[in-house]
C-alpha cells in the first residue's frame, strides 16, 4: 500500500528522524538561552549589580548574540510573566487612585502631543538620515511596543527584521539607561523589596490571583484584546482590587519571575544580529534613542514644572520603554504605580490605533506627491 500512494517506510522514518531534530534543536536553543539568562543572574549578584533578574539576563543575552549564539524567547513563560505583572498592575488600582483619576486628565492629556512630535521627528530622521522606506520609518519612529509595530509594519509592507531590531534597540537602551537616572538625578532606591514573600501572604489571595491570573489570560485571548496576557489580568485584578475580593499584590518571586523572562526576551530578540545589522539599524535606533530622550526630557520637565505628578512617577510614566519594565521599575523605587501605568496605557492604545492610519495616511500623500 506504501508503495502504492507514493510513500515508502524510508520516507516515514526520513521524516520522523527530521521532525526529531528540529524539535530537539528547537528546545536546545530555547534551554541554551535559559541557561545564559540564569548565569546572568549570578553574575549581577556576584558583582552586586542592581537588578539581578532583570539586568542579568539581558546583558548575557545580548553579549551572547553578538557573539553569534542561537538564541530563542521563551513566548509562552514570557506571557506568563506579563500576566503577573497584570495582577500586580490591577492590585495596584484602588478606590483611592481612581478618585485620583481626574488630576491625571492634564498629564495624560499632553501624550497625544508626545507621540506626534516623536512621529514628525523621527519619520524623517529614520528616513532621510538612516535611508529607510517610509513604512519602515515611521514603525521604527512610533514608541509603541515592540511586537505590535513589528506586526503591523509588516502588515503595511515595511521590514519587519529592521523595525524589530530599532525597536529593541529603544527599549533596551531605555530599561537601560533609566536605573541609573532614578539613582543619579532622583536619588531613588533600587534596593527596595519588590514585595513580600509568598510564604506570608494568606493562601486565599494566593489563590485569587491564580485564577485572575490564568482567568483574564484566557478571556483577553478569547476576545482578540491588545496585549492579552497582561491586560486581560490587569482588567479582572482592577475589578478584584476596587471591589475588596483582592487586596495584595503578587508575591517577591512571583515579581523575580516576571523580571526574569523579560529580560531573556529583550536580549533575545538580537538573535542573529548581524555586523551590518549592528552599523546600520542599531545605531540608526541608538540616534533615535537621543532624540527621544531629549523629546522625552522636554515633557517630564513641562509636567513636573506644574506638579501634575512625582517627578519619579512622571519620568516612569513618560519614559518610552515597555509597560511591562516601566512597571517593574514602578514596584521596585516604590513609585505610583496606577499614575505609571495609565500613562503608558495611553500611549500604547493611542498608537495601535493611530499607527496603521497614519501609516496609511503617508504613503498615500507620498504616492499623490511622485504622481505629480
Amino acid at each position: 500500500t506504501s508503495v502504492y500512494v507514493g510513500i515508502r517506510p524510508q520516507h516515514l522514518i526520513n521524516f520522523g528522524f527530521s521532525m526529531n531534530y528540529l524539535i530537539s534543536t528547537f528546545w536546545k536553543v530555547r534551554i541554551q538561552s535559559v541557561f545564559i539568562a540564569v548565569f546572568g543572574v549570578f553574575a549581577f549578584k556576584l558583582i552586586g549589580l542592581p537588578l539581578p533578574f532583570l539586568f542579568g539576563p539581558m546583558a548575557a543575552l545580548l553579549l551572547a548574540a553578538v557573539a553569534g549564539v542561537q538564541l530563542r524567547g521563551a513566548t509562552f513563560v514570557s506571557d506568563t510573566s506579563r500576566a503577573i505583572l497584570g495582577v500586580a498592575i490591577g492590585a495596584a488600582i484602588t478606590p483611592a487612585l481612581v478618585h485620583q483619576l481626574p488630576a491625571m486628565g492634564l498629564s495624560m492629556g499632553i501624550m497625544p502631543l508626545f507621540i506626534l512630535i516623536a512621529g514628525v521627528i523621527g519619520v524623517p530622521y529614520f528616513k532621510k538620515t538612516c535611508g529607510f522606506d517610509t513604512t519602515t520609518a515611521y514603525y521604527c519612529a512610533m514608541p509603541g511596543g515592540l511586537q505590535d509595530m513589528v506586526l503591523f509594519g509588516k502588515e503595511a509592507g515595511g521590514k519587519p527584521r529592521t523595525i524589530s531590531l530599532v525597536q529593541a534597540t529603544r527599549l533596551l537602551a531605555f530599561v537601560t539607561i533609566t536605573p541609573f537616572l532614578l539613582t543619579h538625578l532622583y536619588g531613588a532606591s533600587l534596593y527596595n523589596p519588590v514585595g513580600v514573600p509568598a510564604k506570608e501572604l494568606p493562601p486565599s489571595e494566593l489563590l485569587t490571583m491564580g485564577i485572575l491570573a490564568l482567568s483574564g489570560w484566557f478571556l483577553g485571548l478569547r476576545i482578540k484584546l491588545f496585549g492579552a496576557p497582561m491586560m486581560g489580568p490587569m482588567i479582572l485584578a482592577t475589578f478584584a482590587s476596587l471591589t475588596g475580593l483582592l487586596n495584595v499584590r503578587p508575591p517577591a518571586e512571583a515579581i523575580l519571575f516576571a523580571q526574569f523572562f523579560i529580560g531573556l526576551n529583550i536580549g533575545a530578540h538580537y538573535s542573529g544580529i548581524t555586523l551590518e545589522e549592528i552599523r546600520k539599524d542599531v545605531l540608526s535606533g541608538l540616534g533615535f534613542v537621543v532624540i527621544l530622550g531629549l523629546i522625552c526630557a522636554a515633557f517630564i520637565n513641562f509636567i513636573s514644572y506644574f506638579k501634575l505628578g512625582d517627578p519619579v512617577s512622571v519620568f516612569l510614566a513618560y519614559a518610552p520603554a515597555g509597560q511591562s519594565e516601566m512597571a517593574v521599575f514602578a514596584i521596585v523605587v516604590g513609585a505610583d504605580l496606577g499614575f505609571v501605568v495609565a500613562h503608558h496605557l495611553v500611549r500604547i492604545v493611542l498608537v495601535i490605533i493611530g499607527a496603521p492610519l497614519a501609516a496609511a495616511w503617508i504613503n498615500s500623500m507620498e504616492k499623490t506627491t511622485k504622481f505629480q
